[in-house]
Formats: structure tokens, C-alpha cells, sequence
């Protein structure tokens, strides 16, 4: 590593904390309008956008039989969404919940949880 790792420019002198207010609220607000909020288009977030693509390649029409949800999990998180598989699940059966969304996009077989705050089953059944 023998070369000087000094900038063309040289180096200025910043303020920490300015800086990093300044670049924290950037990731901050991209974060927040790529991932957190619903797109005002289709009103779904990518997670579910994902969700609904994988299950689409995965042939689950209407009139197609069930598939365990952990296959759908599963190929989410390996092809599209690489984060935890819990936080997958989660999207996948509030998109079942009727009372969760107005118009539900899955049509869940067992259990997907109920208003009275139970939990849906574990995403191998």
C-alpha cells in the first residue's frame, strides 16, 4: 500500500455533525419512500410487490391449488428480497387478512391469524 491515500483536492475540514445530519436525513428519506410507504400507484410497498410477482411465476392462480408458504417465502428471499424470512411472512399474511386489508390479493388456507390479535401459524404449514 505504499501510496498516499490523500485526495487531488486535499482535504477539508467539515463539521461531524452537520455532515452527518445532512447525509443521515438523505438515507433517511430514501428509506423511508423506497421501502416504508405504500407507492400511491398500486398502494402495495416491494415486499409485497415481490410477494405477488413470486407467486405469479409460481402459476398460484385462483383456480390452482395451495402451496405451503414457506416455498413462497423461500423463493422471495432467494431471487427478490434478500432480507429475513420472518419479515416476508409477515407481508404475505397480512395480504390474506381480510381484516387487515380491504381487498385481500392471497387466498390463505388454515391459519392466518384473526382481529383478536392471534398470531398466524408458522409459515411451514
Amino acid at each position: 500500500m505504499g501510496k498516499d491515500l490523500i485526495p487531488p483536492g486535499g482535504i477539508e475540514p467539515i463539521n461531524l455533525r452537520d455532515a452527518l445530519e445532512e447525509r443521515y436525513l438523505a438515507y433517511a428519506l430514501s428509506t423511508i419512500t423506497h421501502r416504508a410507504l405504500p407507492d400511491v400507484r398500486d398502494g402495495l410497498k416491494p415486499v409485497h410487490r415481490r410477494l405477488l410477482y413470486a407467486m405469479r411465476l409460481l402459476k398460484l392462480d385462483p383456480n390452482a391449488g395451495f402451496k405451503k408458504c414457506a416455498r413462497v417465502v423461500g423463493d422471495v428471499m432467494g431471487k427478490y428480497h434478500p432480507h429475513g424470512d420472518q419479515a416476508i411472512y409477515d407481508a404475505l399474511v397480512r395480504l390474506a387478512q381480510d381484516f387487515a386489508v380491504r381487498y385481500p390479493m392471497v387466498d390463505g388456507q388454515g391459519n392466518f391469524g384473526n382481529i383478536d390479535g392471534d398470531s398466524a401459524a408458522a409459515m411451514r404449514y
